[in-house]
């Protein structure tokens, strides 16, 4: 008999198919907010005109805006982002980027309502194995606008690194979701190619650890099956021709799809517990770690899943076949890096990621059980 629960977030909706800027404008008016503080890439502000775009379109709505968030969103960033908020009075932050900017204002929203203003004091929203401290909810929310397709914006968790320890912590609070989220595929072909394919492959791993999960469930898995079949088409359409927008919006739908396990209680697992160290202490892009871990963790799972793996290569139009074969091929079609050689973590650093990883949320609920750093040692030798 199926067991869990599913927990409804606080997203008021998603909109897509709409240009970011007026898609923009209406949610200003629907939330009656007048002080839009601007959280966005900074090659979109920089070398396009789609930010400037939406602050004409927004006029004197538009009171800041931050394009300097680093990826894996340093602790400092955060903090800058937070007092040019707070001094531009801001009443709703809109982000338009990637995942490190989304997850910053994420973070930013609970720093203005906790009067964070010290990187040393995030320390007071950091969630430690999973627990979550007592911290008020925000009162400034986001919306955003992405423009890669990891999926952080369909979740209430933000990972922010600490870069004294060169760790990836979690800030959690049911309220840090965005309240509404625009998926514009036009503003996404600014995306350099590695970055919007790779992002996909980090939805790809949303998918497939639900699907893999111990803790599957129906519901979970009809989101998770849908949008891994979305993305295993829509990806190489993108790289075949770049200007399809139709392909880019359905990898976006099929991100949003992707998050459902995460978000209906089921967790993630080696993949992307071993991608949080990789990330943070080695600077490994999201998408990279996925593309480097997932067959490799697929392949050290199988003795436990071997079932729910099939599922997983039926969803991605090769049924019957082994589900690490066919993601390591889908990957390396791609032009993905495919082992911690091509990301330049060689293998005298593994027993010391082994060792954070053990750490993280998500290896303890591995659906192999990991007992200790020996056994995750094993899947980077896999992956070397």
């Amino acid at each position: 008999m199926h067991k869990g629960r599913v927990v409804f977030g606080a997203m008021d909706e998603v909109v897509f198919g709409q240009p970011a800027a007026t898609a923009l404008a209406a949610q200003l008016e629907r939330l009656d907010a007048s002080r839009a503080f601007l959280m966005v890439s900074g090659t979109l502000n920089r070398q396009t005109d789609e930010i400037e775009n939406i602050r004409k379109v927004l006029g004197p709505r538009c009171v800041g805006v931050f394009d300097a968030m680093p990826q894996h969103t340093p602790r400092e960033a955060v903090i800058a982002a937070t007092e040019q908020a707070r001094a531009a009075n801001a009443d709703l932050i809109v982000t338009v980027g990637g995942g490190s900017i989304t997850d910053g204002a994420k973070a930013v929203q609970l720093c203005l309502a906790n009067d964070i203003r010290t990187a040393a004091e995030i320390d007071r929203l950091r969630s430690v194995r999973g627990a979550t401290p007592p911290i008020d909810p925000p009162s400034v929310r986001q919306v955003s606008v992405p423009t890669t397709i990891a999926g952080g914006e369909f979740s209430s968790i933000a990972g922010v690194t600490n870069t004294a320890t060169r760790v990836k912590e979690a800030v959690i609070h049911r309220l840090a979701i965005p309240r509404a989220v625009i998926l514009d595929p036009a503003i996404t072909v600014h995306t350099p190619e590695w970055l919007f394919l790779s992002t996909g492959i980090r939805a790809v791993d949303h998918c497939v650890e639900g699907i893999c999960s111990r803790e599957a469930h129906p519901y979970a898995d009809a989101q998770a099956v849908m949008g891994l079949s979305m993305l295993a088409q829509g990806l190489p359409w993108v790289k075949a021709d770049p200007r399809d927008l139709d392909a880019r919006m359905d990898c976006q739908i099929g991100t949003w799809l992707s998050v459902g396990p995460l978000a209906s209680g089921v967790p993630m697992g080696a993949s992307h517990g071993i991608g949080y160290v990789l990330g943070a202490a080695f600077g490994v892009p999201h998408g990279y770690t996925s593309c480097v871990m997932l067959p490799s963790v697929m392949r050290w799972n199988k003795s436990a899943n071997g079932q729910r793996q099939a599922l997983v290569a039926a969803a991605m139009g090769r049924t019957g076949e082994d589900a690490a074969d066919v993601l390591d091929d889908f990957i390396r079609a791609l032009g993905m890096p495919r082992s911690l050689r091509d990301v330049r973590v060689g293998q005298e650093h593994f027993d010391e990621i082994a060792k954070q990883a053990m750490s993280t949320p998500w290896v303890p609920r591995n659906p192999r059980p990991i007992e200790g750093p020996s056994q995750l040692r094993e899947i980077l030798d896999l992956a070397a």
